[in-house]
C-alpha cells in the first residue's frame, strides 16, 4: 500500500500529548485528539492509537467518549423516540439519530407507532453512515450483522479498553471466547453483546471485562494471562478447557 507520507507510531501503542504520529498529508476524519502542524500530526491527549488501511486515530485512555468514525459498526441504546426515527445513544459526546426508514426498509407514514419496532431501552446494532463537526452522528442500518439486539446480554467497557480486545491479534478476545464458550461481539464504541452457554460462562465473562477496565497492565501479553487466570479461577481449569473444546 502506498501511503501519502510516514506512520511513525504502530497500532496500540500508548501516546502522550505532543507526541509525533504521522508526516505527510494524510486524509483523516477531524479528531479532539490530534492536531496537525504544517504536515505532521500530533497526539493532544493520552491515548491509543489505532491505525487501520493506512491511517489512523487516537483513542483516549481516562474519560474518554467514542469518537464516531464513517463506516464503524456500533451498538446503542434507544434513548427517545421521534416523529420519523430514534436518538441512540452510542456513547459519544452527541447523540445519533436512526430513521426509521432505514431500520424498515420502507418509508415511514407520520404518526406511525415505532414503538412496535424500537422502544426506549432497546439496543441496536448499526452502522455510522453520516458524522462530521456540523451534523450528529446519523446510524443506518444496512446488512446482517446489524439491527435490533434481540437477545444475549449487553454490557460495555471504556473503548480504550475495547480497541485493544479487537486490535492487533486478538489474544485477549481470543482468551475470553476460548475459555468460556460465550460469543462475543465487542464495537469500537465499549459496547459488548455476549451469548453464553450457562450462567456460570457469562458472570466469569463479566468479572474479565471488569478486570480488563481497571487494569493498568500496558502489555496484551501480562493483561492476558491474567485474565486466563482469573477465568480458570472461576471456572476451574477444567470447565474452561471444556468451553473452549465445546
Amino acid at each position: 500500500m502506498n501511503l501519502p507520507g510516514q506512520i511513525f507510531v504502530m497500532d496500540q501503542q500508548v501516546v502522550c500529548p505532543g507526541d509525533l504520529l504521522a508526516e505527510g498529508d494524510f486524509e483523516i476524519p477531524w479528531s479532539p485528539y490530534i492536531y496537525k502542524e504544517s504536515n505532521r500530526y500530533y497526539a493532544s491527549v493520552v491515548g491509543v492509537v489505532d491505525v487501520k488501511n493506512g491511517t489512523f486515530t487516537v483513542i483516549p485512555l481516562k474519560g474518554s467518549k467514542y469518537w464516531p468514525r464513517v463506516g464503524d459498526t456500533v451498538l446503542g441504546m434507544v434513548e427517545e423516540i421521534e416523529l420519523y426515527g430514534w436518538t441512540v445513544d452510542i456513547r459519544a459526546p452527541y447523540p445519533a439519530y436512526l430513521p426509521a426508514s432505514s431500520l424498515l426498509n420502507r418509508p415511514i407514514t407520520a404518526g406511525e407507532d415505532l414503538r412496535r419496532y424500537l422502544d426506549v431501552g432497546d439496543y441496536i446494532v448499526a452502522k455510522v453512515e453520516v458524522f462530521d463537526r456540523t451534523t450528529n452522528p446519523i446510524l443506518a442500518v444496512r446488512g446482517s450483522d446489524t439491527g435490533k439486539v434481540t437477545d444475549g446480554t449487553v454490557v460495555s467497557i471504556s473503548p480504550s479498553k475495547a480497541s485493544r480486545l479487537i486490535g492487533r491479534n486478538r489474544s485477549l478476545l481470543n482468551t475470553l471466547v476460548s475459555m468460556t464458550g460465550c460469543h462475543l461481539m465487542v464495537y469500537p464504541n465499549g459496547m459488548i453483546h455476549m451469548r453464553c452457554p450457562s450462567s456460570a460462562q457469562e458472570e466469569a465473562i463479566k468479572g474479565a471485562i471488569s478486570l480488563i477496565e481497571i487494569e493498568q497492565e500496558s502489555r496484551i501479553s501480562d493483561l492476558t494471562e491474567k485474565v486466563r487466570r482469573f477465568i480458570a479461577s472461576k471456572l476451574g481449569e477444567t470447565n474452561a478447557s471444556s468451553s473452549a473444546e465445546a
